[in-house]
């Protein structure tokens, strides 16, 4: 405009911009707090896509909105790790600690079958790591991460205790949102391991 000496009014209609819009100065939002946290999330939760991580924020007392977090995850670059090949691991891996009572770790897995007629069905088996007692074996030709954490619950009201600690492996039902939100609201801790060595035998 000052090169052509034309006026602000006459250079928004030569290049077809509203006025209004021109003058528009963007706001910061206060969302350079929330930024770092979210990108400290993706960083620690690789696997986890934006809205994961907004449960993890709400659990933090964060009061945003899934619309605000996908702007800003999206505004930060943020993206889903892939997986990669199984590597090796380098080193000798710390054992989990034993239990050293009842209800201290249950263990979640899934085993499969067919029916005589070809028809598959899953089974839900969850384990006490300490008696090694077969507290749940839930059958149904398809269980959902949902399924999973009514089934928890049904077992922890049942039972009178709950257990400090649920473990599993990544089978997809026992990653869902469903189990997070489930596992966020309850105050659970949620681990992972190689859960089959116990399930497998309460199973067979």
């Amino acid at each position: 405009m000052e090169r052509h000496g034309y006026s602000e009014r006459r250079a928004c209609r030569l290049v077809g911009v509203d006025r209004p819009a021109f003058q528009y100065d963007r706001v910061d939002g206060g969302d350079a707090a929330l930024r770092a946290r979210l990108r400290a999330l993706a960083g620690e939760r690789r696997r986890f896509g934006y809205r994961r991580l907004a449960i993890l924020l709400r659990r933090e007392g964060e009061q945003v909105n899934l619309k605000r977090i996908y702007r800003l995850y999206r505004e930060e670059g943020l993206t889903v790790r892939r997986r990669g090949g199984r590597k090796r691991a380098l080193g000798t891996r710390a054992p989990m600690a034993i239990p050293q009572g009842p209800n201290q770790r249950w263990s979640l897995d899934f085993v499969s079958d067919a029916l005589a007629d070809g028809r598959r069905f899953r089974v839900l088996c969850v384990v006490d790591d300490f008696t090694r007692e077969a507290l749940a074996t839930v059958v149904d030709t398809s269980i959902s991460g949902a399924r999973v954490a009514r089934e928890l619950d049904r077992l922890v009201a049942e039972r009178g205790a709950r257990p400090a600690m649920v473990v599993s492996d990544n089978g997809t039902e026992l990653t869902a949102t469903a189990i997070l939100r489930w596992a966020v609201a309850r105050q659970f801790m949620v681990g992972r391991k190689a859960t089959r060595g116990f399930t497998r035998v309460a199973a067979g």
